[in-house]
């Protein structure tokens, strides 16, 4: 069902509005669904949605679904938040939306020049930038920091007027958005997180065009070379 657009007929509202509940609307009266559907927006009646999420129980004995009118995204923080305030059965969530933020991390240095950090993660194949899922009540620049520190130890200094964003869907209806800022570090020392990250390189901007396998990853270095070519200050 995920990803599935339906038609929701509105029963009630919970929490404050922002979470109504209601039955999708099958060929038949039998075949009605009860979900819960978030939105920000006042609705009532029949309304046209998709389901973003599916909620169950740890044991799996209870599921819901979870549902946004059309084209209203909804990442997992929100939608736990929302449900926690009318449940607490609910400890597994399969979301549609996936949200990331993290940074392109550089180094200079007086024989190497500029030096790009790349990691590669338990569950990736290929190199990337430091990066991880958004948490609640955290802006994307807070995600990128603790995320950055989390996962190598650095201290970075994020540069103002770099924002990049990409979206891929990486399993099936999954859909995954993507913010990368420009960090500058502050050290060079990195200290993995075990749990997570595998290895990791400073690399010249060259060297990270060839070992990035993704077009995304490339497109953000091309930008990044822009950025830190023109400004004098870096080189």
């Amino acid at each position: 069902m995920l990803g599935k657009n339906v038609k929701i007929e509105v029963f009630g509202t919970l929490a404050e509005n922002k979470l109504y509940t209601g039955f999708i609307v099958g060929k038949y009266r039998t075949d009605m669904r009860s979900v819960y559907i978030i939105t920000d927006h006042p609705i009532e009646g029949m309304v046209d949605c998709t389901v973003i999420a599916i909620a169950s129980a740890q044991n799996r004995s209870q599921t819901r679904l979870i549902a946004a009118p059309l084209n209203e995204i909804y990442y997992e923080p929100d939608i736990r938040l929302r449900l926690s305030r009318v449940s607490s059965k609910f400890e597994k969530l399969i979301c549609m939306y996936e949200k990331s933020c993290g940074a392109v991390v550089y180094r200079t240095t007086r024989n190497d020049g500029i030096r790009i950090l790349l990691v590669k993660n338990h569950n990736g194949k290929c190199w990337t930038f430091p990066k991880g899922h958004i948490e609640a009540n955290e802006s994307e620049k807070q995600t990128a920091l603790r995320e950055i520190k989390e996962e190598t130890g650095l201290t970075v200094t994020i540069e103002p007027n770099f924002r990049q964003t990409s979206l891929y869907r990486p399993f099936g209806k999954i859909k995954k958005y993507v913010v990368f800022f420009l960090a500058r570090a502050n050290e060079s020392v990195v200290s993995m997180q075990q749990s997570e990250i595998d290895y990791y390189l400073w690399v010249s901007i060259d060297e990270a065009m060839k070992l990035c396998s993704h077009e995304n990853d490339t497109k953000i270095l091309s930008e990044v070379r822009k950025r830190l070519c023109a400004d004098k200050t870096t080189v």
